[in-house]
């Protein structure tokens, strides 16, 4: 097993465990949340037990795209499978749209028949903390997590968790104006939270399609690729440098520009090390190369072949 490999199985294992601890967090804090807030007649407790419940949804999709991600490449997937993870993160951004577009609809139900909102109970208020105060900590040790191992996927379930302790904030406030005599907030605390829901919901599932859109890699990813390149040896240059996204990892393709009295060995192999290190230095998966030979100008001539090679390539 090569070094990055090892580092690639290291990382996989510890997403692993980051999203096992938040599927055990996620089930107790959905099941109290529920059972609470049905006993307790919070529609905020409710709605944030609701959220609670589609954290742990997506983190069994998590799980299942961290596993199909591994796969290498096949004859129907020749570039492998680690688009799933941009897959999942799409189906997370629409899940967790739908689940506040819901909440949206449960809470302006409510607004209908004001005078049949209940008081609610002051358990819901105990469990609202201990929900917001579990969350908050899930969040910081996923994003955590999510950071280390450089996953976006990880990251979208990492704010999925803060946008629960978010909602938990939001519902004790509603619960707190309910035991204070003000029932009409509870139902007002959960459209806050479904406009919280929905929002990120959206930003995920924009975010994941522009990547399976082929998105670039983020600016200072490729501007690290371009150092790199500049510093390796036998390349005169370098032009039509592109990337795209492949799950967390990034496809290169480049063309460099070399010596045209070097032989096509040497140009290849120039070649093969700028993937090697590119490869060994960034999350790239794969690089695609493109020689193209250049003269060399004498001191103090002007290099007009490259001027025109350019000026052609702009056409």
């Amino acid at each position: 097993m090569s070094v990055k490999d090892s580092i690639e199985a290291n990382h996989h294992a510890a997403a692993q465990r980051s999203t096992m601890v938040s599927v055990c967090v996620n089930l107790l804090l959905s099941l109290a949340q529920i059972i609470v807030g049905v006993f307790a007649r919070s529609q905020a407790l409710l709605s944030d037990g609701v959220h609670s419940l589609s954290d742990l949804i997506s983190d069994f999709v998590v799980l299942f795209a961290s596993q199909q991600s591994r796969k290498g490449p096949d004859d129907d997937h020749p570039y492998g499978h680690r688009r799933f993870e941009n897959a999942a993160s799409f189906f997370l951004g629409l899940l967790l749209l739908a689940v506040g577009v819901g909440m949206l609809w449960t809470a302006v139900v409510k607004f209908r028949n004001p005078g049949a909102i209940p008081r609610v109970h002051v358990a819901a208020l105990w469990v609202a903390s201990v929900a917001l105060v579990a969350k908050e900590l899930l969040f910081r040790y996923m994003l955590a997590v999510a950071r280390r191992v450089r996953s976006s996927m990880l990251a979208a379930n990492a704010w999925h968790a803060r946008s629960d302790a978010a909602s938990s904030l939001v519902a004790a406030v509603g619960i707190v104006g309910s035991l204070l005599g003000y029932p009409i907030l509870d139902p007002v605390a959960a459209l806050i939270v479904g406009v919280m829901v929905t929002r990120m919901g959206a930003k995920f599932a924009w975010a994941a399609l522009n990547d399976l859109m082929d998105r670039a890699a983020d600016e200072d990813e490729v501007a690290a690729i371009r150092e790199t390149l500049a510093a390796m040896p036998g390349i005169a240059g370098f032009h039509d440098l592109r990337t795209r996204k492949m799950g967390d990892m990034i496809a290169v393709d480049v063309h460099l520009e070399v010596n045209a009295g070097l032989s096509l060995v040497e140009a290849h192999d120039i070649s093969t090390a700028v993937q090697r290190v590119l490869v060994e230095k960034h999350p790239v998966l794969n690089v695609m190369t493109h020689i193209d030979p250049v003269h060399e100008p004498a001191p103090g001539e002007m290099n007009v072949y490259r001027h025109e090679h350019r000026l052609n390539l702009s056409s």
